[in-house]
């Protein structure tokens, strides 16, 4: 009887295991940025935006699997403990749009064209 409730628990724990990835947010406000000029900034932002295209991608390709995983459960129920209840991907995906957000104020406040000085006549 013991063994039985042994392997249970390590197979809910080994599927449950399997469920999917911890999320890595990012900081909306980093240290680099007191010394960041306009170029890196939009090297940052350019390589976010990459980043997005990668987690929406993921965010998808979970979603299905999520949908596969809860019909194929119906039948075979150990299969829902492969479902992904983390949501990484959406973790990430809102605290890089903060990131983003945060990189346009800084970059608009210093990407500014110098004024132009008024011409003499």
């Amino acid at each position: 009887m013991r063994f039985g409730v042994l392997v249970a628990t390590g197979l809910a724990l080994f599927l449950g295991a399997c469920a999917g990835r911890d999320p890595a947010p990012v900081s909306s406000v980093q240290a680099q940025d007191a010394y960041s000029d306009c170029t890196m900034i939009r090297a940052e932002i350019e390589a976010n935006n990459m980043r997005a295209n990668q987690l929406a991608d993921e965010e998808g390709l979970k979603v299905a699997q999520n949908v596969a995983a809860g019909v194929v459960g119906v039948v075979i129920w150990p299969v829902w403990f492969g479902m992904d209840f983390k949501d990484a991907a959406g973790k990430e995906v809102t605290a890089l749009q903060a990131r983003q957000q945060f990189l346009t104020v800084l970059a608009t406040d210093r990407c500014r064209q110098p004024a132009k000085s008024a011409s003499r006549r």
